[in-house]
């Protein structure tokens, strides 16, 4: 039965594509070539980090009334897990960028313009 379908649905396809049925009914929009450049998207932010450590030396400064001193022991926490938040982050992005998948949108960009495409065929 679902083959059935499938060859039915390939036939209407064909006949829709076809010339010998006069003008074919999908025309494209724009032509089909591939543009230049690649839509500029932000890449998206990770989540929030050391967030517990903040809202403790936070809660230190508030308890001794913003003397750095006294909270020593929580600034030490915050930015020794800081620091290993931003190594984990680097190591993460030199993995994206060792590894063979998808190119930024700006790295894309300007490869596409360094070769673009054809205009006038060969």
């Amino acid at each position: 039965m679902a083959a059935q379908g499938g060859v039915s649905f390939q036939e209407k396809v064909g006949r829709l594509l076809s010339r010998r049925d006069g003008k074919p009914v999908l025309k494209p929009s724009r032509t089909l070539a591939l543009r230049d450049e690649v839509a500029n998207r932000k890449v998206k932010k990770g989540e929030a980090t050391c967030v517990t450590e903040m809202s403790v030396l936070m809660a230190c400064w508030k308890q001794n009334n913003f003397v750095d001193s006294l909270c020593s022991t929580e600034m030490n926490s915050f930015y020794s897990c800081v620091e290993k938040a931003q190594a984990a982050l680097k190591n993460k992005s030199d993995e994206i960028s060792s590894q063979a998948g998808r190119l930024p949108p700006k790295q894309a960009t300007t490869l596409l313009k360094r070769y673009p495409n054809l205009c006038s065929e060969i």
